[in-house]
């Protein structure tokens, strides 16, 4: 992944709203917004809100706030998922109209019964709701360069199966919203948490699908809790304090994998971000990282990047 001046680098952030920021994706979005900033590009922020029953009232707002504290501004608007489905709908209307995609009358039961790997219907009757899940073809074979974790190989149809894009309560799908998301939004570079590292060859398979171009990837290591989970699902996690962001800053920038730098850049927020987007380098980067001190954790919360 090249960072270099002179190309046209568009990185983004996209927090799902079902709670306040944890250290985890502040993880995320330090690492992509110093990557976008040392390219002269941009860095832009999305709400990824196409989940209503996991939403959090005023979620979105204090996710907007914390990131504003902690110095990681945007570059123009803010897209909210909620109001992009007419992209979605296109973009599977081309899938079902080339015959990549059908509806499923599977119940979760039935998959369950099956193995729960999708390779064909097992539906016994029909649903009035049925999900519209992405054909994968046999011995379907991804690999792509990852920037952190570097080769990536995966059999989508034996690992994955037919995957859903559209679930039978009638919500768009996270695979198909951020793939038609990213293309829409002209997304160079997507430097996000290492959860998602399966995720990315479904990704590029319906990438290729509807005809899109493959950003580059970056995956970044997950903070964990004492008791070895993923930090976003801790419950002992406490909150970042937006506040007072120095202590999580130098935190994080240590959690990357990155040289000290001089004492005078640890002083403030201001001074570190400056410092840190001259110094970042994205081949330090570890691939996991040791649980960091509960004093920067956040309370529970999830978030997709």
């Amino acid at each position: 992944m090249s960072a270099s001046r002179g190309h046209a680098y568009r990185g983004r952030f996209a927090p799902s709203p079902t709670g306040p920021l944890h250290a985890g994706s502040m993880l995320a979005a330090l690492g992509s917004w110093l990557l976008a900033r040392q390219a002269g590009g941009e860095w832009l922020l999305r709400i990824e809100d196409i989940d209503p029953p996991r939403e959090v009232a005023g979620a979105a707002l204090d996710q907007l706030r914390t990131l504003q504290a902690f110095g990681l501004r945007h570059d123009g608007g803010i897209a909210f998922q909620r109001q992009r489905g007419h992209l979605y709908r296109a973009a599977l209307e081309q899938l079902l109209a080339r015959g990549l995609a059908f509806e499923c009358h599977c119940s979760r039961a039935e998959l369950a019964a099956a193995g729960g790997i999708h390779r064909g219907c097992v539906a016994h009757a029909p649903r009035p709701d049925p999900a519209i899940r992405l054909r994968v073809a046999d011995g379907c074979e991804i690999a792509f360069e990852d920037a952190v974790h570097g080769q990536v190989v995966q059999r989508v149809d034996r690992d994955v199966g037919d995957f859903v894009l559209l679930r039978t309560d009638r919500l768009w799908a996270y695979q198909l919203a951020v793939v038609v998301d990213d293309a829409d939004q002209g997304i160079t570079d997507v430097v996000r948490g290492a959860d998602l590292l399966d995720s990315t060859p479904r990704q590029i398979l319906l990438q290729r699908a509807l005809g899109l171009a493959t950003p580059r990837y970056a995956h970044l290591p997950l903070l964990s809790g004492a008791d070895g989970r993923k930090l976003s699902k801790s419950d002992a996690a406490l909150p970042v304090d937006a506040d007072d962001p120095l202590p999580a800053l130098r935190m994080l920038w240590d959690c990357l994998g990155q040289a000290p730098l001089p004492a005078a850049a640890m002083r403030s927020s201001a001074a570190l971000l400056d410092a840190a987007i001259a110094a970042f380098r994205l081949d330090r980067v570890p691939r996991a990282v040791p649980p960091p001190s509960a004093a920067v954790h956040n309370s529970p919360a999830t978030s997709r990047d």
